[in-house]
C-alpha cells in the first residue's frame, strides 16, 4: 500500500472511532428512563397532558437520572484519579453501578412523593432493575450496559403496547437499529465482545419489561 493510501485508511480508521466514540457518549445508559418517558407522552393517555408539566417531568428525570449520577461518577473518577479505561473496566464498574442504582432509587421515590402518575415511576423501577442485574452479572462478565439500555427501553415500550394498546412497530425496528449501531460503536472501541454486546440487550429487554408489566 501506498503512503498516501495508508494514510487515508489511518484516517478513516480515526474518523470510525470518532463516530463509535460520540455514539456511545451520545447514547449513554442513563437515557433509559427519558426515552421510555417520551415514549408514553407520544403513545399513552399521558399524551393530554399539558406540554409544560411534560416538560417539568422531564427535567425531574433527568436530574436524577442523567445529572446527579454522571456528575457524582466523574467527582468520584477525578478523587481516585482513575482513567477512563479503568472506569471501564469490570472491577472499577462496581461504584459507577452503585451511585447510579442510588440515584434511581431516589428518583422513583421523589416521583412517588410528587404523586407522579405510575406509568412513569414504573420506568424509573425498570431501569433500577437492570441497572441492579447488570451490577449482579458484572461480578463475573462485563456485559454492557449501553445495550442493555436499550434493550430495557425495547422491553418497556413492548410492555406498555400490551398493557395501554399501541402499536410498537416503528419503535421496535428504530430501537433494534439503534441497538445495532450503538452495539457496533462499542465493539470498535474494543470495550465489548459481541457476546457481551448480545448479553446486555437481552437483559435489559427481559428484566424491563417484566418488571412494567409487573409494577
Amino acid at each position: 500500500m501506498s503512503q498516501i493510501g495508508q494514510k487515508a485508511a489511518d484516517e478513516q480508521r480515526r474518523m470510525i472511532l470518532l463516530m463509535a466514540r460520540y455514539i456511545s457518549l451520545i447514547f449513554t445508559p442513563f437515557y433509559l428512563p427519558m426515552m421510555g418517558l417520551i415514549a408514553l407522552f407520544l403513545f399513552s393517555y399521558l399524551s393530554m397532558m399539558p406540554l409544560a408539566y411534560k416538560i417539568f417531568v422531564l427535567l425531574t428525570t433527568y436530574c436524577f437520572t442523567v445529572l446527579l449520577p454522571t456528575t457524582l461518577i466523574h467527582l468520584y473518577r477525578r478523587y481516585q484519579g482513575w482513567s477512563l479505561l479503568k472506569l471501564v473496566s469490570r472491577e472499577g464498574r462496581m461504584v459507577p453501578y452503585a451511585i447510579s442504582i442510588l440515584s434511581y432509587i431516589t428518583c422513583f421515590y421523589t416521583m412517588n412523593a410528587m404523586h407522579f402518575p405510575h406509568f412513569m415511576s414504573s420506568i424509573v423501577m425498570a431501569a433500577i432493575m437492570v441497572q441492579i442485574i447488570c451490577a449482579i452479572i458484572n461480578q463475573w462478565w462485563k456485559i454492557s450496559t449501553h445495550t442493555a439500555a436499550i434493550g430495557g427501553t425495547t422491553g418497556a415500550v413492548v410492555a406498555f403496547s400490551l398493557i395501554i394498546g399501541f402499536n410498537p412497530l416503528w419503535w421496535f425496528c428504530i430501537l433494534i437499529i439503534l441497538a445495532g449501531v450503538v452495539g457496533t460503536g462499542r465493539m470498535l472501541l474494543r470495550l465489548h465482545s459481541l457476546s457481551e454486546i448480545v448479553g446486555g440487550f437481552l437483559v435489559g429487554l427481559f428484566a424491563a419489561g417484566a418488571t412494567v408489566m409487573m409494577v
